[in-house]
């Protein structure tokens, strides 16, 4: 073929790519955040400064941009070097925001940006990712000057509330990540989620200072989930990477930090029964759980030995971006009676049972912690259509119908 060609096909086939971008950004725009907004919208009437913290590319960005969408903002992409600059004098430049600079309607594009104006004359929102979240520089000073910081944390992507109970299935296979969620295919989506976790281990990890081989932090995150929704041991998983169980648990505690795992955290107090006091992990994104045990679609997953695990820690991130996860737990005693979820809420004790199956039923160990737990109520959450009661104080529903009584405060 000749050069000429070639050049032009080139040419071509990157127009043809960044129009396949655009139109997947107008995508990820047209599902509408409402919730989060007003969230983030409540803590820039309490504090001068919000922070929306969580892992890269789950929409921080975006959702900054919604939140100043209908009002005066500024936006600093803080990988653009020009823009980093300028906020090496923060005071300077939000004062010119302030009085009307001619540029401040215009959005600089990136993936983490300040912005500045929301909610008030003094009020900023920041999204940064995981990778920013230790980089000494302009956003420490703006946050001294600020006098205190709201913190919204542990954004992490879509919920079922912002895509709908229609696609329930397809956010729980994918996960919440807007690129995976949205990409054309299953294929793509699966594609998406492997690049995510090469890129978080080579390039994000080390941006954090820690210094752990990816191949050492790859192999331990796929330990956990095959692990996930079980009882932390660290004895067990340190043994099985060669280290100790004190290395393993730093492993853990940077994942969790960096939202990748979750931590639930044990419920005990003094009900005359032996407690479990170690924690449940969790991978927080069903999509990379999905893809770090090599799961590559709902078919698969319905046969996979983790079927079970996989849905129980999707209903509880699902939970818990509803009710907020500083009072969230699980309860287990030696005897083997537990408890998926407890979460205290309103002043009310509220438990969830969560079950892959279609016709769930009372359980000796629901009622026990019925007892010893003083709950409110209990729901048992299922993948099926119908509810119905199985107790005065149970009643078994899907998790959409769970969200709303939640969100009614039922």
């Amino acid at each position: 073929m000749p050069l000429e060609n070639l050049n032009k096909n080139r040419i071509a086939n990157d127009v043809l790519a960044f129009w396949m971008v655009l139109v997947h950004i107008s995508n990820i725009k047209m599902i509408p955040r409402p919730e989060l907004v007003e969230t983030v919208n409540d803590g820039l009437k309490l504090s001068p400064v919000t922070l929306i913290l969580g892992p890269r590319q789950c929409g921080k960005t975006t959702l900054a941009r919604m939140i100043g969408e209908k009002q005066a903002a500024t936006y600093y992409d803080l990988e653009n070097p020009r823009d980093l600059a300028r906020l090496e004098h923060p005071l300077t430049v939000l004062e010119a925001a302030r009085a009307g600079d001619p540029g401040r309607n215009t959005p600089a594009s990136g993936p983490d940006a300040v912005v500045a104006g929301v909610g008030g004359p003094e009020a900023v929102a920041l999204p940064l990712s995981v990778a920013r979240q230790r980089v000494a520089g302009p956003d420490e000073e703006m946050l001294g000057d600020a006098g205190g910081a709201g913190v919204f944390r542990g954004h992490g992507g879509f919920t079922l509330g912002e895509t709908g109970v229609e696609r329930q299935t397809e956010l729980w296979v994918r996960g919440g990540f807007p690129d995976l969620f949205l990409a054309p295919d299953e294929p793509s989506s699966l594609k998406w989620r492997e690049d995510f976790v090469q890129t978080f281990l080579q390039r994000d990890i080390p941006m954090l200072g820690i210094q752990v081989p990816p191949v050492t932090l790859h192999r331990f995150w796929t330990m956990l989930a095959h692990y996930h929704g079980g009882i932390w041991n660290g004895s067990e998983i340190g043994a099985s990477l060669g280290v100790t169980h004190h290395a393993a648990r730093r492993y853990l505690d940077t994942m969790s930090g960096a939202f990748m795992v979750r931590q639930l955290r044990p419920w005990f107090e003094n009900a005359g029964k032996r407690i479990v006091k170690s924690p449940k992990v969790y991978v927080r994104d069903s999509g990379l759980l999905h893809a770090l045990l090599g799961i590559p679609g709902l078919g698969a997953l319905q046969g996979h030995p983790k079927l079970g695990a996989s849905w129980e820690g999707f209903v509880i991130e699902q939970i818990l971006s509803r009710v907020g996860e500083r009072n969230a737990y699980f309860w287990a005693t030696h005897g083997r009676a537990e408890l998926d979820l407890m979460v205290l809420a309103k002043g009310k004790r509220w438990g969830f049972e969560i079950k892959y199956q279609d016709a769930p039923v009372m359980t000796k160990s629901l009622h026990i912690a019925l007892k010893d737990l003083k709950l409110e109520r209990a729901w048992i959450v299922y993948p099926g259509r119908e509810s119905y009661p199985v107790h005065e104080q149970v009643r078994v529903c899907p998790l959409k119908e769970a969200l709303d009584e939640l969100a009614r405060g039922e």
